[in-house]
């Protein structure tokens, strides 16, 4: 599998830093058909169908980072950069 390895600091409360984890999980749940579950300070997330059926990942706040790993399945391997590259623009938004 192909993986994308993404981490941004931040200067959020970990509660605050938290609640943009979980719009992040929500966006790619609407968007990909996800499912997810928070474990501890970690959002856990797989795709059991749909168009990015076999992507698992985590979300994992601290109190000084996000940081997000996804494991793309060989289907989606051709889109990794611009997976990643969306990954980033929408951590940069909720974390500025």
């Amino acid at each position: 599998m192909a993986t994308i390895d993404i981490s941004r600091s931040h200067t959020l409360a970990i509660d605050d830093a938290k609640k943009k984890a979980e719009e992040l999980a929500k966006g790619m749940a609407e968007k990909f058909g996800i499912d997810w579950k928070w474990d501890g300070n970690t959002i856990r997330f797989d795709a059991p169908s749909g168009a990015a059926k076999g992507t698992k990942g985590e979300v994992s706040v601290t109190e000084k980072s996000v940081r997000v790993a996804i494991d793309l399945p060989f289907m989606l391997r051709v889109m990794k950069g611009t997976i990643e590259s969306k990954v980033n623009e929408k951590l940069d938004s909720l974390l500025s």
